[in-house]
């Protein structure tokens, strides 16, 4: 028996418990965590999914650990089983509906890589969930690349916002191709982009995963994707015509820093900016809107459950 490995194996499930989503064997290997990563900084063992599945028969593992039809879960939780497979449904039903939207800013100027992120992406959405996205402009474009994704989304009937969520693209993260490291490095953030998925702009997407290598730190099995997957959306010649047309039309730097202006005055005086808690980027290089995140709070969460079974 391998203690370090039942140990890790063992946050590595109460982790995603935090979620309400039960684990399949290989998962637990390509999401694990170390279970003492709030104390120190050094990576984890280089564990082969073999020793993960030999470790979870263990006696040691299975006191706190029951399986269904190939989920790990903490003891007593069997109905996250089905709860996880209506979230795999939910989240197919609205992969499509994020094709639809790719598809769309494929052909909006500046727009550089599109991908999904949040529940969709980690298959565990509920019906009345949004599509989270991750979208790359081109570099000293950003502000105006926003706003032009902002109104074709809403006149389309595809952005989310005061009480229309469901099935609503979320535009809360955008950076640019020139500054794909994100701001957040924390347990929370490298778990949400172990899951990214790329809609759109492949080279950008491995980029992305080059720049945020310091995931690696908390998830050893963290790699650069090889193989583009097969719902890649095709940047069709186009698509390239069209968004060349409309940057050669609009990429003023005037428009820039008109709207630059505009929205950064906007933004500091919304409340949701200054209250308690909240993460709000605004610059040239990031505009990140999360007035709520959910990161402090899952990871205490997390803690707790860790100092009361260790």
């Amino acid at each position: 028996m391998n203690h370090e490995l039942s140990k890790n194996i063992l946050a590595t499930i109460i982790y995603y418990d935090c979620f309400d989503y039960p684990l399949t064997a290989f998962e637990i290997w390509k999401h694990m965590i170390r279970s003492d990563y709030y104390d120190t900084p050094n990576h984890s063992s280089n564990f082969k999914l073999r020793d993960v599945v030999i470790s979870l028969e263990e006696k040691s593992l299975n006191q706190y650990v029951n399986n269904f039809n190939g989920f790990y879960f903490l003891r007593g939780k069997k109905y996250l089983v089905k709860k996880r497979i209506a979230g795999n449904k939910n989240s197919l039903r609205k992969f499509r509906k994020l094709i639809s939207v790719a598809k769309w800013l494929r052909f909006v100027p500046f727009v550089r890589m599109v991908a999904v992120t949040g529940a969709v992406a980690m298959k565990n959405s509920k019906p009345a969930s949004d599509l989270d996205l991750l979208i790359a402009l081109r570099h000293e474009k950003i502000w105006t690349g926003r706003t032009i994704v902002t109104l074709l989304l809403h006149l389309l009937g595809k952005r989310r916002y005061g009480l229309k969520i469901a099935d609503r693209a979320c535009l809360n993260h955008f950076i640019t191709d020139e500054s794909l490291e994100v701001v957040t490095k924390d347990l929370y953030s490298a778990s949400e982009y172990m899951f990214i998925f790329p809609l759109f702009g492949w080279e950008i997407f491995r980029k992305f995963q080059l720049k945020n290598g310091w995931i690696s730190r908390m998830k050893p099995t963290f790699g650069i994707s090889e193989i583009p997957p097969l719902k890649l959306v095709p940047d069709l010649r186009l698509a390239k015509a069209i968004r060349n047309i409309g940057e050669a039309l609009i990429g003023w730097e005037w428009v820039e820093a008109v709207l630059r202006k505009a929205e950064k005055k906007r933004i500091s005086k919304n409340p949701k900016t200054h209250q308690e808690g909240s993460l709000i980027c605004a610059d040239d290089g990031a505009l990140v809107f999360l007035p709520s995140p959910r990161g402090p709070l899952i990871f205490e969460k997390f803690k707790k459950k860790v100092e009361e079974l260790f």
